[in-house]
């Protein structure tokens, strides 16, 4: 069984953003020789995010609407967390979107239902972070 690793960094400039990484991730599978097998993204920190989605701009502004209001950043004292760092909303936006993804490939590509995409999400940026690549297969 082969397997493959990569980090990839991000620094976004503003608090939040939605950055696809497919590319990315098809550019390791490639590298990686993988015909048959699954690929893991995952965020490695605990205020971004990785998921699938469609990449359509509309939906990208519904979505940061929509955790805004489960989790508003403001007013800061609202939340028990916020101390030293002001990112309580950016932990529980994480919680909702997730972690990782997982995506099974076959025949040397990334097996994907129509329109899917592979997405970072920042909910606390003006930082870098990473997130993992992990391939594995035949």
């Amino acid at each position: 069984m082969k397997s493959h690793r990569k980090e990839l960094w991000f620094e976004i400039e503003g608090r939040r953003g939605f950055v696809n990484i497919t590319p990315q991730v098809e550019a390791e599978l490639r590298t990686s020789g993988v015909r048959e097998g699954l690929c893991l993204v995952n965020a490695m920190h605990i205020t971004a995010s990785v998921f699938i989605n469609d990449d359509e701009r509309g939906l990208h502004a519904d979505l940061e609407r929509w955790l805004e209001k489960l989790a508003p950043e403001k007013p800061h004292s609202q939340y028990a967390h916020n101390g030293y760092e002001d990112n309580a909303d950016a932990h529980l936006k994480r919680s909702v979107m997730g972690r990782e993804v997982v995506v099974a490939i076959t025949e040397g590509r990334l097996d994907f239902g129509p329109w899917e995409q592979i997405f970072y999400g920042e909910f606390d940026g003006a930082r870098r972070k990473r997130v993992l690549i992990k391939i594995i297969g035949e």
